[in-house]
């Protein structure tokens, strides 16, 4: 036991003892001065992070066995992020985001900036509390029924909490008077929460009060090129997909109250989804049922296949608008020939917290959540032995690991965590990890004490179980991809 101890306490002096010392000998014995690290001043200092100080992940709890919650366990993903901490009931359709949930958010938040700003989208941020006589404006007031959210402040001025925002938007434009056609395409989005009346909250993030959305709207110079716009953000939402790993279906859609001429929606299939799509095995037609008269299974686009029925959750909704809203509120600018012209629009949403609950719904396993790659909280967790356990010894090893892999594989900073719950078996461990979902499960144990130290490697995605070498190891973990 001691010489393998002395092996082990002599790797992590050693690796120390290079980061610490200001002083090396050169060839001819002398001393000579070497730049020590960076104070803490001049470079923030990043501990460790361990699973017991993570707000939620040593709490987990079986929620099949809290009868408070049993009524209203309608779909997995509910369930999951209830079981694993990472949502917590505030009230009915409303929910507290926990700590690695918004982890996961913030990075599908990068990912959605990267596409829209790849189109030319311009970020900004819009009240949630809007004018009654915007909606008024438009008509919406009374259309949009008990949907809507309403209050009066204390001069008795009707307000409401926007579920959208295309009256907003449009007004802000239309206080513009200088815009130009060259100016245009002109694209506009945020990423805030959104709020909606429903009648019965349900499934979870899936259908809720209170949410986070992307809407974009889009002014542009003609018919023509408003087409040009929307086909663009329809592709981007496709990218953006593909790099989620989410299959989806793109379908025709109704329009609803938010109104204009082309409608779609991205949907995942589903079968906890609540709405019904018509998708043809001949062609690439594909719809929403309450597009189609109820009487026609035949596909309206190549004649000849027959249309099948399935389930999907809408995740995105694209609308080319026309000039509904801009004619009202006089959104103009100034064309080629020097005169006013109204402008074209299209709006475009994505349900943000929705995405995260209908791809936890669509990825997971009944036992333990799986993310869509890049929307992992964390990528890599780390365990160390249980405590006086025979390889008790390994545990020093463990958080070398976790600093190494920090400095050797930059993109994990701050994606690699200790599961420091020593007092814990490894197997009660590896059930919270599963849970949790991270991609990556490092078991650090008896291998690691060999003089060619390996390291059980568990791939939660697939569920494949590896032994890797330090070296297979790095490699492995440096194709993970971050955001």
């Amino acid at each position: 036991m001691e010489p393998i101890m002395h092996q082990v306490w002599q790797r992590i002096f050693q690796r120390f003892h290079r980061t610490l010392n200001p002083l090396r000998r050169n060839h001819s014995g002398c001393a000579e001065h070497v730049a020590a690290p960076p104070s803490a001043h001049s470079r923030p200092y990043k501990p460790t992070l361990l699973v017991s100080r993570l707000y939620q992940p040593s709490h987990l709890r079986d929620v099949g066995q809290d009868t408070r919650l049993q009524g209203e366990m309608t779909c997995k993903s509910q369930r999951l992020m209830l079981q694993a901490g990472l949502i917590h009931p505030s009230n009915p359709g409303c929910y507290y985001y926990l700590p690695a949930t918004v982890r996961s958010m913030e990075k599908l938040v990068r990912v959605i900036d990267q596409e829209m700003q790849a189109i030319g989208g311009q970020k900004l941020d819009m009240p949630s509390l809007c004018s009654a006589e915007l909606w008024k404006t438009s008509e919406r007031w009374d259309l949009m029924g008990k949907e809507l959210f309403r209050l009066k402040d204390r001069h008795d001025v009707d307000f409401c909490l926007s579920p959208t925002h295309e009256e907003a938007v449009t007004t802000l434009v239309a206080h513009q008077a200088t815009l130009s056609y060259r100016q245009l395409p002109l694209l506009l989005y945020q990423i805030t929460r959104k709020f909606r009346d429903e009648p019965k909250p349900k499934f979870g993030l899936l259908r809720g009060r209170e949410f986070y959305m992307k809407d974009m709207y889009s002014f542009d110079v003609s018919e023509e090129a408003a087409y040009q716009t929307y086909e663009s953000v329809c592709q981007a939402y496709s990218r953006l997909f593909a790099r989620l790993g989410l299959h989806y279906v793109q379908v025709q859609a109704d329009t609803g109250n938010i109104g204009g001429k082309l409608s779609h929606e991205f949907q995942l299939p589903a079968q906890i989804g609540e709405d019904r799509l018509l998708v043809c095995g001949t062609c690439s037609f594909s719809a929403n049922v309450e597009t189609m008269t109820s009487d026609r299974m035949d596909c309206p686009q190549c004649k000849t296949g027959t249309l099948m029925e399935s389930k999907g959750i809408e995740v995105g909704h694209t609308f080319y608008l026309g000039k509904k809203y801009s004619q009202v509120f006089q959104a103009t600018f100034s064309n080629a020939q020097n005169k006013l012209s109204v402008a074209e629009m299209g709006c475009y949403g994505l349900g943000v917290t929705r995405i995260l609950a209908a791809a936890i719904e669509v990825l997971s396993t009944e036992e333990g959540i799986r993310w869509p790659d890049l929307l992992a909280p964390y990528q890599v967790c780390v365990l160390p032995p249980k405590k006086g356990s025979k390889v008790d010894e390994a545990s020093g090893l463990a958080e070398e690991l976790v600093h190494m892999l920090a400095e050797r594989l930059p993109r994990l900073r701050g994606e690699v965590v200790l599961d420091d719950r020593t007092q814990m078996t490894i197997g009660k461990r590896l059930k919270d990890a599963k849970r949790l979902g991270y991609p990556y499960v490092i078991v650090v144990g008896q291998a690691a004490l060999e003089e060619m130290p390996r390291y059980e490697v568990i791939c939660q995605q697939t569920g494949e179980t590896m032994f890797l070498s330090e070296d297979g190891l790095y490699d492995l973990l440096g194709r993970v991809e971050t955001i």
